[in-house]
């Protein structure tokens, strides 16, 4: 099992969850998110640059087969991506287990 969790512009998010269901995913979670990386604190309004302690992103994460999670990641890059500093990041890590906490089920049915 794999969780593939992207950290995503804002603006971005109605492209990917769309192209997502086009491929057959079910079961995201979404948080909002706030950060800053390579922009270093300033992002660019109306052509002038000001100062930004952080930036809203939106963290969204998917949790299912192995198989899967490179279809999932390319449509999150595919459709998030704008080609400017700050389009964002994709994880993946591998999940031992899941339990579903209803019925104590195990394993990947219980994602």
């Amino acid at each position: 099992m794999t969780k593939v969790q992207a950290i995503i512009r804002e603006e971005r998010l109605d492209a990917v969850i769309e192209r997502l269901v086009q491929i057959g995913v079910r079961g995201l979670t979404l948080m909002p998110a706030q950060g800053m990386g390579r922009t270093g604190g300033f992002a660019v309004f109306r052509g002038s640059p000001y100062r930004v302690d952080f930036v809203s992103k939106v963290l969204l994460e998917w949790y299912g087969p192995d198989d899967e999670a490179d279809a999932v990641t390319r449509a999150i890059v595919l459709r998030g991506a704008t080609g400017k500093i700050g389009d964002g990041k994709v994880f993946l890590q591998h999940v031992d287990e899941a339990v579903r906490i209803r019925t104590g089920e195990r394993g990947l049915d219980a994602v």
